[in-house]
């Protein structure tokens, strides 16, 4: 089990205005890709690699679509950079993410050695960059990231807040539609062609 020596808390270090709007520009991006993956049928969470103030790649959530328990957001965004710049590790890069990385993407991030990560909803049950632990700067580690969290916040847990609820009602309502069908209706059912009332 990781045990983190360093804080348990996102490095939140003031940022400047301008990384500020930075921050703001590339998150709507990773929301816009999080809205993908909603529309697909995935939970909603979306991701992009910048370099030197470019989006270089960009990614969704795809495990369901994919039958790929590692294709999350940022996964697709890391594999599409390191295609794109024919080198796995990604230094200088920064990814914006609309959820919290878990462990899993955490880990990829750390190899890949981004100089930063900036993620806008915290993820309480799976969450490594601040919400369980903090695994970007775990001193034992032999690199560390900046992380950011917090940008665009609200919107983004929103769009995940109302997809969950949207399966839920889904769920609900074909639970309730199996139970009816079980118990039958009390409609007649209809006779086929060749069959006649006798």
């Amino acid at each position: 089990m990781l045990h983190p020596r360093a804080p348990a808390t996102p490095d939140h270090a003031v940022s400047s205005a301008a990384e500020q709007a930075h921050d703001a520009v590339f998150m709507q991006l990773a929301y816009q890709q999080a809205q993908l993956a909603g529309a697909a049928g995935e939970v909603p969470v979306g991701a992009v690699l910048v370099q030197g103030g470019v989006v270089i790649a960009r990614g969704y959530n795809r495990p369901i679509c994919d039958h790929d328990p590692s294709a999350h957001a940022e996964m697709q965004a890391l594999r599409s950079a390191a295609l794109a710049l024919e080198n796995y590790r990604l230094p200088g890069c920064e990814l914006y993410v609309t959820l919290e990385p878990c462990l899993m993407c955490a880990g990829a991030m750390l190899h890949a050695r981004l100089a930063r990560v900036i993620y806008a909803a915290p993820d309480p049950k799976t969450g490594v960059a601040g919400s369980l632990l903090n695994v970007f700067q775990d001193t034992r580690l032999n690199h560390h990231t900046r992380v950011t969290g917090g940008v665009l916040a609200e919107p983004c847990a929103r769009l995940l807040k109302d997809f969950f609820a949207e399966r839920r009602r889904a769920a609900a309502a074909l639970k309730k539609s199996a139970a009816l069908a079980s118990l039958g209706t009390g409609l007649p059912i209809p006779l086929s062609s060749h069959e006649s009332p006798t």
